[in-house]
């Protein structure tokens, strides 16, 4: 008679999220967080995060909790997390294996591998470190205790990875890379016809629309945007930019201040829009907002920092502004553009869509488990 022996429990998923999932102001990598557990598709078992306003129903949560006494202990210890660092002890256990997402929040992890070891499962525990900029953060006095904590990091581009390692002499933690998804069934092109009712709708006549959407921090590159903008609208008056999430207004002939909006309010903008600008001035880690633009049919004219380059598959699906300081450059770029000596972009199939991101997210997952296993 043969034994059957018992099968060993699947490794645990646990996400720490700084933000309520879902979250209901603008967010990028929690928007595809939103969409992955809309999906079905998801293999994350508890998120730890404060309390949402509507929670998703196919999965578990530790909500954060945020009452006087954790605010005394947060000042006595002088440590702003500390709550997650209480929900994720009442999750823990020492049968089963977990696996631990953190998303952009290095100084939790130290702490979380404290917890770990003293509770004496480190060896069942596999921290997935999710890391949403570019260029390396961390000094290089303090590299090594880091990422020989951290089992897993996971970067937003190839380039992201080659910056790491020519920065750093040792580098002895695992890396994955997932590319950045968005909903493709929301962010799509249009046809003509339907944009021009679009257009009219939205009291938009002029023929060419340049758009420009993000926060109006100095690194954005709006000022300097806005610099080139009063050269090129008076040689085209049948322009019109307009600007997405700036606080401050300042009057420009052509210019059209929007305001801050929803994200589900986003896409008409994009498709009712030609030329998408994205002047950034800091190297972003991806760039969110320009493959929203390219899947609603726009033309893309973009700082060639950071992992912009790599988005744009170094230039095949935009134009890369390789000088981005210089004004004189984007007014060459827009002009170029309009008088159409650039050749036009036209996607065969959506890219960077959220079911890619979403698969390569269930791979990352099903690695760890491997790992851990």
């Amino acid at each position: 008679m043969l034994l059957t022996l018992p099968k060993e429990p699947m490794p645990k998923v646990i996400l720490i999220s700084q933000f309520p999932l879902p979250y209901h102001k603008i967010g990028s990598w929690t928007t595809m967080y939103k969409n992955y557990f809309e999906s079905g598709q998801h293999q994350i078992d508890i998120i730890i995060c404060e309390k949402p306003q509507q929670p998703f129903a196919s999965v578990n949560y530790q909500i954060v909790a945020n009452d006087f006494w954790l605010k005394l202990r947060r000042k006595w210890q002088k440590y702003f997390r500390l709550g997650y660092l209480d929900a994720l002890k009442k999750v823990l256990n020492k049968e089963d294996k977990f696996i631990i997402q953190v998303v952009d929040n290095y100084r939790i992890v130290y702490r979380i591998d404290q917890i770990l070891k003293e509770m004496g499962i480190r060896d069942n525990c596999y921290i997935q470190c999710f890391y949403h900029g570019f260029a390396p953060y961390l000094a290089v006095e303090k590299t090594r205790n880091f990422y020989e904590i951290i089992d897993e990091l996971i970067v937003l581009t190839q380039d992201a990875y080659q910056e790491h390692i020519k920065f750093y002499s040792a580098f002895p933690c695992k890396v994955s890379h997932i590319y950045n998804g968005i909903d493709t069934l929301k962010f799509c092109k249009i046809g003509s016809d339907t944009k021009s009712k679009l257009k009219a709708e939205l009291g938009i006549n002029q023929q060419k629309v340049f758009l420009w959407c993000s926060n109006d921090r100095p690194k954005k590159g709006l000022k300097l945007l806005l610099d080139a903008w009063k050269r090129i609208h008076p040689l085209y008056s049948n322009t019109v930019l307009l600007v997405i999430g700036s606080k401050k207004q300042i009057p420009i002939d052509g210019v059209v201040y929007i305001g801050a909006i929803p994200n589900d309010e986003l896409p008409k903008y994009y498709q009712i829009s030609d030329c998408y600008l994205f002047p950034t001035l800091c190297h972003e880690g991806f760039g969110l907002s320009l493959i929203e633009a390219l899947n609603c049919g726009c033309y893309c004219i973009a700082s060639a920092l950071g992992g912009v380059p790599e988005v744009l598959q170094y230039g095949k699906l935009g134009k890369l502004i390789h000088r981005p300081n210089f004004v004189s450059e984007w007014v060459m770029a827009m002009q170029n553009y309009l008088e159409q000596t650039e050749p036009s972009i036209v996607l065969d199939r959506p890219i960077y869509t959220a079911q890619e991101w979403n698969n390569n997210m269930n791979k990352i997952i099903q690695e760890a488990k491997i790992s851990l296993s």
